[in-house]
Formats: C-alpha cells, sequence, structure tokens
C-alpha cells in the first residue's frame, strides 16, 4: 500500500515530490519506457480497414511507440466463424509497419460477432473457454519469436449483461480464473510477452461514481502482467477518482497500469464548435487535465482510434458520435482533430537510459522536465517533442543547468551548442525530424539525479 499513498499524495496534494512511477516499463535493454499509441482496427462498421506505411509514418510523428490491433475473434476461430489465413497476414502487415517505425505492437481480442453470448461464455458448458483460447493459440504461435509483438490483451471489455450475479463475484468466480487459465496457456508459448487484463465493463446505468467499469478486489496471481484499464471521461470531478481507483487495483494485482483506452468521443458538432459542453475549448480542457494526471503517475496510454471520420454511430446521448482522431470521410484519415490531438501529441520521454523517476509537460508553458538516473550501458535514449507542432519557435535542451543545445527550425545544422562541460559531448544528442525524436547517444556522464529540460525558444 506504500505505492498507492505515495501517488495518491502526488496527485491530491499535487506536491512537488519526485517519486519513480511503479507503471514505467523495461525494454529489452532495461530502459525505462513510457508507451503510447493508438488503437488499430482491422474492420469498422463499413467494413474492411486498411493502413499504409505513410500511416505507421504519421503515427511515428505523432509519438506512437506502441499500436493496439483489434482482433476479430470470428476470423480466428471455427467456433464463431472461420480462420482466415488472409486475416493472418493483414495482421503481419500491419506488425510488420510498426516495426518498421520503432512500434511495437499489443493484440486485443474482440468478442463482437455473431453467436458470442457473455452470459454463456462464462457458464462454458459447450467448450466456449477452450474455443477462446484456441483463437489465441493463432496468435500467440505466430509471433512467439517477433520481439515486437509484446504483449496480449486477453479479453476485450469482458461483460455481465443478463447474468443474475454481482460484478464482484463475476469477477472472482469467472474473470479472474478464466485469466489464469488464459495467462497459463499464454506462457507455453510466450513467457516473456505480457499478458494484460481488464476488468468487468459495468451495465449501462451502473457506473460507480462515473466509473463504468467493475473493481477488481483479488490478486490475479500470476507474473508478467499489466492492468489495461479503460477511461472515457468528460467529467473533469471524476477523472481522479477513477485514476486512484485504478492505483487501487493496480496494488491489489501487483501489475503496471497501461491504459488501454481513453478518450471520451467527438460528437458530430463539435468540429464545427467552438464553446458548450459538446465544444472544442471544453474537449481540450477535459482532456488536458486527463492526460495531466496521466504523466504525474507515469501511465502509458493508448488512445482510441488511429482512424477517419466514414461513420458516426449513436452510441451516445448528444447525438452521433466516434472515437476516430481524424475528421476525413475515409477508413483512415489525415485530417486531425487538432482540440484533441495536440493534447494527444504532447512531448515525453519515450525510453530512458537508466531509472526514469517524474516527468511532467506543461501546456501552459510549453516545456518538458524529465527526472532520471542515467545508465549509459543500457544504450540510447529517445525524447519525443513534436517540434512541428509545440516548438514552431524552436527549443532548447538543458541538462541539469550545465550543458544547454538549441534546435533552430531556421537552419538545417541539427542540435547547436550554448554551453556545455567537459565530460558532454554535442554529438551524441541527435536531432530525428522525421520521428519528432531528440535521440541522447550517450548521456554526459552517469550520475543518479539528472534534471533534463525542453523549453520553448533559442536560449542565447
Amino acid at each position: 500500500m506504500k505505492r498507492f499513498f505515495l501517488l495518491l499524495a502526488l496527485i491530491v496534494v499535487n506536491s512537488a515530490l519526485i517519486a519513480q512511477s511503479a507503471h514505467f516499463l523495461r525494454d529489452e535493454n532495461g530502459r525505462h519506457v513510457v508507451g503510447r499509441g493508438f488503437v488499430v482496427t482491422t474492420n469498422d462498421a463499413m467494413g474492411e480497414v486498411f493502413f499504409s506505411p505513410d500511416d505507421y509514418i504519421r503515427m511515428a510523428r505523432m509519438g506512437a511507440n506502441y499500436q493496439v490491433i483489434r482482433l476479430q475473434l470470428g476470423r480466428l476461430s471455427s467456433t464463431w466463424g472461420q480462420v482466415n489465413p488472409v486475416y493472418l497476414m493483414k495482421l503481419d502487415s500491419l506488425v510488420w509497419m510498426g516495426k518498421h517505425q520503432g512500434i511495437k505492437s499489443i493484440f486485443k481480442m474482440t468478442g463482437y460477432v455473431d453467436g458470442f453470448s457473455w452470459e454463456k461464455f462464462w457458464l462454458n458448458k459447450n467448450g466456449e473457454h477452450q474455443n477462446y483460447i484456441n483463437a489465441w493459440k493463432i496468435i500467440w504461435e505466430r509471433y512467439r519469436d517477433e520481439p515486437f509483438v509484446t504483449g496480449y490483451d486477453l479479453v476485450n471489455e469482458p461483460r455481465k449483461l443478463s447474468m443474475d450475479i454481482s460484478y464482484d463475484e463475476l469477477t472472482e468466480k469467472y474473470l479472474l480464473p478464466f485469466y489464469r487459465k488464459l495467462i497459463d496457456e499464454k506462457d507455453k508459448f510466450n513467457p516473456e510477452k505480457y499478458g494484460i487484463i481488464q476488468s468487468i465493463f459495468m451495465n449501462k446505468g451502473e457506473a460507480i461514481d462515473g466509473n463504468q467499469y467493475a473493481e477488481i478486489k483479488k490478486s490475479i496471481e500470476r507474473k508478467n502482467v499489466i492492468f489495461a484499464p479503460h477511461i472515457y471521461q468528460e467529467n473533469k470531478e471524476k477523472i481522479k477518482p477513477t485514476l486512484l481507483r485504478f492505483e487501487k487495483e493496480s496494488n491489489t494485482l501487483d501489475a503496471p497500469v497501461f491504459i488501454g483506452e481513453w478518450g471520451f468521443p467527438t460528437f458530430e458538432t463539435t468540429d464545427s464548435s467552438i464553446t458548450g459542453r459538446l465544444g472544442q475549448l471544453n474537449y481540450m480542457d477535459f482532456y488536458i487535465l486527463t492526460a495531466e494526471l496521466f504523466d504525474s503517475l507515469g501511465y502509458g496510454t493508448i488512445k482510441a482510434w488511429f482512424a477517419g471520420n466514414r461513420k458516426m454511430q449513436n452510441f451516445l446521448s448528444g447525438g452521433r458520435s466516434t472515437w476516430a482522431i481524424f475528421s476525413d470521410p475515409q477508413a483512415v484519415g489525415t485530417v486531425e482533430r487538432k482540440y484533441i490531438t495536440d493534447v494527444i501529441v504532447r512531448p515525453y520521454p519515450q525510453s530512458i537510459a537508466g531509472d526514469l523517476n517524474y516527468f511532467k509537460y506543461d501546456f501552459a508553458t510549453r516545456s518538458l522536465d524529465v527526472f532520471l538516473g542515467t545508465d549509459n550501458s543500457k544504450g540510447a535514449s529517445r525524447i519525443f517533442i513534436s517540434a512541428d507542432r509545440h516548438y514552431p519557435d524552436g527549443f532548447t535542451v538543458v541538462c541539469n543547468e550545465e550543458f544547454v543545445l538549441n534546435y533552430n527550425p531556421l537552419r538545417s545544422a541539427g542540435m547547436e551548442v550554448r554551453s556545455f562541460t567537459q565530460s558532454s559531448n554535442p554529438e551524441d544528442f541527435i536531432w530525428e525530424s522525421g520521428k519528432q525524436q531528440l535521440i541522447i547517444l550517450k548521456w554526459p556522464v552517469d550520475r543518479e539525479e539528472m534534471h533534463l529540460r525542453i523549453i520553448p525558444g533559442i536560449q542565447h
């Protein structure tokens, strides 16, 4: 419980306390990683969705180092559909295009298929559990040796629906035992890859304190697990309590939080409205608050959806809506909803050779502060800066107020030195404009405490 109360103080008191988050992941080189990215769909309400290499270049330029690929159960199972070899090749292409841009993949299984019933599924009278596991086995076997596939989101938004059972009982009697069975089977193929779990998606109108997902109150009793809750919240007063509950569940599960989906949907009127509840200014307000809280806790986050506006649907009161981040009427768009994307695509430390303790991007001042300890034996570090979006006036990099470099967008000279120490080497700091990243090949010196700052403008 120590971690929970430490982070509780960080959020509620809003103090300057710098404590290493328990949610940062480690990559294969031992670097601390903050995961960010988007949900990628293989189909939508209008049919098949196809991505191109350009879409993945755009994704990387928007700060993605992860994608979550939604799997269609009906195309992986003869019970609920038919195993489709062409579909598997399509999945291969998504993994490959992501890999080519340095984006790792997570697969998420969805049960949106004719003939699938949650009520029947939990009772498992006709071997539903084994049939579901068999569908996953196709994926586990196919990607067992692919290092850019890092985990499996095992059951997307499990439901109770009409079952005469409490959410606590459903979770303890059915959900957690099934997760344990899935993880044990997954580990026969991919013990090093993450088993990713969610909680029960509650029936409409049964949310508790604005949280639509039932609390997990028992341990998963498995290792190498990530907790991937979803949050679609527009009420600013309910965002903190929801995240504090995620912290409590994270402690119970002994699993870091990686937000599997987030971002209140856009309504049809939002693209043309500035003010009001569904206006763009309000969206920016609660998106910024959510993003700041995510970062203060060190959460990795996946935004739904990396998609265009091919069709809006009546999911919620208020009219037709969509989770798509692009507004053009096609399956995969290019016209950003800037009131959303300028919040999502904010500077952050992607990977740190050493220990990442804490970071904060201040939207008002456009400054990024990263507190870390360095370890050059772990390789290079990457800071996503998004200079074209957030620093069109250039930016300055400050290491411990000693080593200072500038990036001037009016020149093509790369990083320019303003001040340096004997141990610093400017050639170790490389600006990669294609992915909008600052690559740090080697820190000036290994030290337990370093403060890296990115601030707007050219400092002389």
